[in-house]
């Protein structure tokens, strides 16, 4: 199939299966003339990518992942720790984002909101 089919059976952007074929995640598939020719395992593949982009996962463990993938000796602990690692990563971003989102709020309910030019938001971001 084209790139257009892959990038319609794999749900990934033409232009990010090009970025993955440049970094090496996805290897160059099989040209008929002057078009790139997917087979069902690059398919496969670009799921597997857009999955873990899905989960947050970034590009260098995606890597890992496809490797460990692809090796039928790995050990699920493997995997679990990367998927770990991740899960406590976002956890401490999740909160992060709500500390900031209730600082905005608490700035939000203390600024009147009127013709008035004192802002407490202001303040705070020239603090």
């Amino acid at each position: 199939m084209n790139i257009g089919a892959a990038s319609d059976a794999s749900g990934v952007s033409q232009r990010m299966i090009r970025h993955y074929e440049k970094i090496g995640l996805v290897p160059a598939p099989a040209r008929r003339g002057s078009y790139r020719d997917y087979a069902d395992p690059d398919v496969h593949r670009l799921r597997f990518i857009a999955n873990a982009r899905d989960l947050g996962f970034p590009i260098e463990e995606i890597r890992t992942l496809l490797g460990l993938w692809s090796d039928r000796s790995r050990s699920s602990s493997e995997v679990k720790m990367l998927a770990q690692a991740r899960a406590d990563e976002l956890g401490r971003k999740a909160a992060a984002l709500e500390d900031m989102r209730s600082t905005l709020l608490e700035l939000v309910n203390r600024c009147h909101g009127d013709d008035r030019p004192d802002c407490p938001i202001l303040r705070r971001m020239e603090a």
